[in-house]
């Protein structure tokens, strides 16, 4: 590819369902993150906070879901730009995408174990309930613990991508954007 097929493609950014994924996942963990870390401090005891740690494992379900088609989107249809920067800056990158699809991978496993150690319902799915219900708090421990880190993971990523942008004045940021300015 020659330098400037490499400019207009990064220029061009990544494909749309890449684009919608990246973002809707994005999405689903800080709602996630928020609600698994504030809403025992926020709502009392009682059939709302029942309700919304219901809807927590439901869309975290839904999460599984989409991170598996984001994964094999992105080896089988998305588009591959070319590196912005061969240098120490593309390991970090690639050291830092690594990290969040293994936490990622490692959350929502966690996540459907603890669904199936309390034998939770989804919508109108009843899980069975698989385990030793002792397993629930180191699990849900284990759990929270590995979304903490994502979440640092993701600010790391975050600011990157903002450097990139405001410091930099590159196309790394545009490219994931779903308006391309």
């Amino acid at each position: 590819m020659t330098k400037a097929s490499a400019s207009a493609a990064a220029a061009e950014g990544y494909d749309t369902g890449t684009i919608a994924l990246h973002w809707l996942i994005a999405a689903l963990v800080l709602g996630l993150w928020l609600v698994g870390t504030f809403l025992e401090d926020l709502v009392p005891k009682g059939t709302l906070r029942s309700g919304v740690w219901s809807a927590h494992f439901d869309v975290g379900f839904i999460l599984t879901g989409l991170i598996l088609a984001f994964l094999a989107w992105r080896r089988a249809g998305g588009r591959n730009l070319p590196v912005q920067d061969p240098g120490p800056l593309h390991r970090v990158a690639k050291v830092t995408h690594a990290a969040l699809y293994v936490l990622l991978l490692i959350i929502v496993g966690l996540g459907i174990a603890n669904a199936f150690v309390r034998g939770v319902s989804l919508g109108p799915i009843s899980l069975p309930q698989i385990g030793d219900p002792a397993w629930r708090r180191p699990l849900t421990h284990w759990h929270g613990l590995a979304a903490n880190l994502l979440m640092a993971v993701a600010l790391f990523h975050a600011v990157a991508a903002l450097v990139h942008h405001y410091l930099w004045h590159d196309a790394v940021l545009r490219r994931m954007l779903p308006w391309r300015a």
